[in-house]
């Protein structure tokens, strides 16, 4: 009897010894791939790839004919590729457009055969590639963005104040356009007038552009993008009288962001 209980004594020892050896190598094995993924993750940060599951950015934008605003969503494909969405908003200022003043009023300022506040709201998406990666995590990646997509040309009347009676009203080109071009107006639209009046016409756009991220941190959108930008609308855009209305439009620009990675 005593030699059975110390054999069952012996194996389950055994037993034991052996659970506790593969418990100890299972927890160490697990220890070794997250030491593995850290100094992984570590080296990428420190030779400056850019591995993110989303992003979000915005900014502003100069273009070579007007200004504007725009925010971003970027999901990566790859290392070296990402789909980035993007919706944007911008004025375009006409290149024959010139302020002047009614000296006899002393008012602000107005734009002298200006038809229509012209802007441009973009919903469109633009595939990244990764051209040059960071030598470092303080350094400067670069990328090339390709693509487009639709736009809605948002038309807003250009009225201008006259006084009436002593009463200030405002009119454009469609209300009366024999006072509008040759009567002296007062001041120059506020900042509201005309909104009850918008109009929209659609089209598209293609643009590409080089990005330059000098983020200081991986996590972190910092950037330069500089591009050009073709705009076609379905009417022709009526934006100065005595000049062609234009259906195509083509810029450049020159945007600054900033943002998030994940």
């Amino acid at each position: 009897m005593k030699k059975i209980f110390f054999s069952i004594l012996i194996i389950a020892t055994a037993v034991s010894a052996s659970a506790q050896d593969k418990t100890k190598t299972s927890k160490q094995e697990r220890r070794e791939q997250r030491k593995e993924r850290i100094d992984a993750i570590a080296k990428l940060e420190e030779e400056g790839v850019i591995k993110y599951k989303k992003q979000f950015a915005g900014g502003v934008k100069l273009t070579s004919d007007g200004y504007g605003g725009f925010l971003e969503w970027a999901r990566p494909q790859s290392v070296k590729k990402s789909l980035l969405y993007q919706f944007e908003i911008t004025e375009r200022k006409h290149p024959k457009e010139s302020k002047q003043f009614n000296n006899n009023t002393g008012a602000g300022p107005y734009i002298y055969g200006k038809i229509n506040f012209f802007y441009p709201v973009k919903l469109g998406v633009q595939q990244q590639f990764l051209l040059g990666n960071k030598g470092n995590k303080n350094g400067v990646s670069l990328s090339a963005n390709v693509g487009g997509g639709v736009t809605l040309g948002l038309l807003r009347p250009y009225l201008l104040g006259y006084d009436s009676a002593g009463t200030r009203i405002f009119r454009g080109l469609a209300d009366d356009s024999a006072r509008f071009l040759f009567d002296d107006p007062i001041s120059g639209p506020n900042l509201t007038t005309g909104f009850s009046k918008l109009k929209v016409t659609p089209g598209a756009y293609v643009k590409s552009g080089l990005r330059f991220d000098y983020g200081k941190y991986n996590e972190m959108v910092s950037a330069v993008e500089v591009g050009v930008m073709l705009e076609y609308y379905t009417k022709a855009i009526p934006q100065m009288a005595f000049n062609k209305d234009e259906k195509v439009f083509f810029s450049a620009y020159v945007a600054i962001l900033f943002g998030k990675r994940k």
